[in-house]
């Protein structure tokens, strides 16, 4: 695999490392560029990042999360898409409400972002990794964008899926009927 990392709240990394989550809903970030946000790649870490009001932007409790450490990056989760799906209509975004945690007003203003209308929308699975890989942190990490170049990854990791079989075809299932067929189709960047 490839050592790309996606950056996203760490409240939104434990919930799809929890099984919470299925889907990664993205506006892009101010550093993407003129051609704004696409998934880029088909298998990715999840790289969690700090942002302090992010519990008031979920509908999920206060709970403890793994204590981010200065300096040091922890990497405990790789994702696979599934699928992709560039969602125009608001409607259709809220209704995939129970495949994520974040508020509908979250939604709703990640959907209006700028003039495009629009939320960029991954159907994922998520594996654990074991142990959790653990690298220093670097100012090449920094910045709003999404996508950032990480060292190898040490080839001792282990990973399992947060989810069993069963459960990810009936999400695929639920996802698929909001979004229709074709989005299962789409060829992806490897």
């Amino acid at each position: 695999m490839e050592s790309a990392g996606f950056k996203e709240w760490a409240i939104v990394c434990a919930a799809l490392g929890s099984g919470q989550q299925s889907i990664i809903l993205r506006k892009g970030g101010i550093a993407e560029g003129r051609d704004g946000f696409c998934f880029q790649h088909r298998e990715f870490f999840l790289f969690p990042t700090a942002f302090h009001e992010q519990w008031e932007k979920t509908r999920l409790p206060r709970v403890a999360l793994s204590r981010m450490i200065d300096g040091e990056v922890e990497i405990n989760f790789w994702v696979k898409i599934h699928a992709i799906e560039v969602v125009t209509s608001l409607e259709k975004a809220e209704a995939l409400a129970p495949l994520h945690v974040l508020r509908p007003s979250v939604v709703e203003e990640r959907f209006n972002y700028k003039e495009t209308r629009a939320l960029h929308v991954a159907f994922v699975r998520v594996f654990r990794i074991f142990p959790a890989w653990k690298f220093p942190d670097a100012l090449a990490f920094g910045g709003c964008r999404s996508w950032v170049k990480l060292p190898a990854p040490p080839s001792t990791l282990g990973s399992e899926p947060v989810i069993d079989d069963e459960e990810h075809a009936q999400r695929a299932r639920f996802f698929r009927a909001i979004v229709g067929d074709a989005a299962m189709q789409v060829p992806l960047p490897s």
